[in-house]
């Protein structure tokens, strides 16, 4: 039985999180990343540390807590060592004034740093080093320049309300927020803001953080975001080339499931932390985290111009990319293969037939302005959304990857909602793209690329274009590519078997 005398829990492990995109960052969580920075760091009073994106204020918090004990001999009275660490080495923004007066309490054990409540005996104001200014979005052409949101959003609204205008990527300046040059920036920065799009569509931000934060030119940068980022994808494409190119990160770790590091978070594609090193170069330690099992590496980034997940992926893509052979990226269509939305339904009438959602109907073939060399043909179709819920794996940590996988007769066409990855004269050459298709071979590569819900025409491309008069197998695809025993096991490990009848 719980002696609750004695017991006396940490506030911080039992918040609730703000939302998917403002997730507060567990206490352990936060020491496995301080873990990332140098032991002699905490026994130097003149580091100065920033979070930028202070929600609870647990990285100051526990920084605090560190330097306490780094500085003990240096500065023996606890009192004034206490006063020099929080007047002068730890600083913070909120991202709200909620969070900001929950950092304080936090970190000065009083959401007023000069009440008598404070620990800190030498603040004159009540915000001390963690500040909160409302700071307001910058529309030009219904965008805000700084974040890009949409002023006919959500945020564009009454000073009753947030803004979620947040004030360290508020500026073209973040220097002249503090006036003060930083040792170490650490943080969990926002996922994302809506973005006025259809239903729940949203701009990622995360990285504007971590740019920002660049500009200041610490010694040390290290902050947990969506792993999203390795895909590229919507608003990422260039911070994704600029990260892969960028040999001062130095170390990555990487939790498919999200789960792992938030518990009860659902967030597409996994997420990660990083530590960038502004003083030191290399290759880059990445850490693959599953089931609170570890897989270390130790590679260049940009070795295959996107980010491999699982280094054990590694020696298998080399051998495949080493044929020279051409990918399945240059057969599968583009989104809207024949040129129609999701939202496309039938028509009254019509001379061929329309896939959608729900089902099938009639439609005309003279409103269809692209795809049109591929009506007549036998195509094959799979979802543009992937199988596994937010691009995570099960439990066991296997992946189907790919959803329904379908044949559209000839003079059949389909909206949005499918991409066709393969159109042919002869029924039998598509019945043996499904064949590859469903090899665990073919989705273990398109799994290379899977970091969200929606697999495109680019996460094809490390799959090989094979000659389809052959019905491949994965015994076949082993022999051909050289694959290992034990490679094959590891393929095996991450993908689930599929029936080759139509699921």
């Amino acid at each position: 039985m719980l002696d609750r005398s004695n017991y006396n829990p940490d506030v911080l492990t039992c918040l609730a999180n703000l939302s998917s995109d403002e997730v507060f960052t567990p206490p352990q969580l936060a020491n496995h990343i301080l873990d990332f920075l140098p032991k002699e760091i905490w026994s130097d009073k003149n580091a100065r540390f920033l979070d930028p994106v202070c929600k609870s204020g647990v990285f100051l918090r526990e920084i605090a807590k560190r330097l306490n004990v780094g500085l003990e001999k240096e500065i023996p009275d606890k009192q004034i060592r206490i006063n020099h660490i929080f007047k002068n080495q730890l600083f913070g923004i909120g991202i709200t004034e909620l969070t900001s007066l929950l950092s304080r309490r936090s970190v000065y054990c009083s959401k007023s740093a000069n009440s008598k409540y404070s620990i800190c005996e030498t603040f004159d104001d009540p915000h001390g080093n963690i500040r909160f200014e409302r700071v307001e979005h910058t529309w030009q052409s219904e965008r805000c320049i700084f974040c890009g949101t949409s002023q006919r959003g959500e945020y564009d609204r009454g000073g009753e309300l947030e803004t979620h205008a947040y004030e360290f990527i508020h500026t073209e300046i973040p220097e002249e927020i503090f006036n003060m040059k930083f040792d170490v920036i650490v943080g969990n920065p926002p996922y994302q803001l809506s973005d006025g799009g259809f239903g729940k569509s949203a701009t990622p931000i995360y990285q504007k953080f971590v740019q920002q934060a660049k500009k200041l030119n610490p010694r040390f940068l290290t902050m947990i975001i969506p792993s999203r980022w390795f895909a590229g994808g919507k608003g990422l494409d260039g911070f994704r080339t600029e990260m892969l190119n960028d040999d001062r990160i130095r170390k990555i770790v990487d939790f498919e499931d999200a789960n792992e590091c938030f518990p009860g978070v659902d967030i597409a594609g996994g997420i990660c932390y990083f530590l960038w090193e502004r003083d030191s170069a290399g290759p880059c330690e990445v850490v693959n985290m599953h089931n609170d099992t570890e897989a270390i590496s130790t590679r260049a980034l940009n070795e295959f111009g996107k980010f491999i997940r699982h280094s054990q992926a590694v020696p298998i893509i080399r051998k495949v990319l080493a044929k020279k052979e051409k990918n399945m990226s240059g057969q599968v269509s583009s989104r809207k293969p024949f040129g129609l939305p999701t939202n496309a339904r039938p028509q009254k009438n019509g001379d061929i037939i329309l896939r959608w959602q729900k089902g099938e109907g009639p439609f005309n073939r003279k409103d269809v302005t692209t795809g049109i060399e591929m009506i007549d043909e036998w195509k094959v179709i799979t979802s543009y959304v992937g199988y596994d819920h937010a691009g995570n794996p099960g439990k066991d940590g296997k992946r189907r990857v790919i959803s329904k996988i379908d044949i559209l007769l000839p003079g059949t066409i389909c909206t949005e909602t499918y991409l066709i990855i393969g159109s042919y004269k002869k029924q039998t050459l598509a019945k043996n793209l499904i064949g590859y298709m469903k090899t665990r071979f073919f989705r273990f590569f398109v799994a290379q690329f899977m970091y969200s819900h929606h697999i495109t025409k680019d996460s094809y491309s490390f799959v090989p274009l094979l000659d389809m008069t052959t019905n491949w197998t994965d015994e076949l695809l082993y022999k051909r590519y050289g694959i290992t025993d034990k490679e094959i096991a590891f393929i095996e490990s991450k993908i689930r078997p599929m029936e080759l009848n139509n699921e």
